[in-house]
């Protein structure tokens, strides 16, 4: 029986992780800001208490890059400016 047919039927590889920590920027500190709303003070207490290296905030609609780093907080925010989302990235 050949071999040849099996690399079709592997599983994909997990995809490897960029830090050795899930949460490498520090957003687990800072999930109490969840469903306030977003003003500069309050995104540089949320960018000092993680402990992130920068702050990102993404509004609806707005073009952002997907490359990852793990020292950046992401701030995700709705029309209304209320934090919906922290995470790194």
């Amino acid at each position: 029986m050949s071999n040849s047919g099996n690399a079709a039927h592997d599983p994909a590889p997990k995809p490897p992780r960029v830090s050795g920590s899930e949460d490498a920027c520090g957003a687990q500190r800072v999930q109490d800001r969840l469903g306030r709303r977003y003003d500069e003070a309050l995104g540089e207490s949320i960018r000092r208490e993680s402990g992130a290296a920068t702050l990102r905030v993404i509004r609806p609609g707005q073009a952002y890059t997907l490359e990852y780093r793990g020292d950046r907080i992401n701030v995700h925010i709705d029309d209304g400016d209320t934090i919906t989302d922290i995470g790194c990235g």
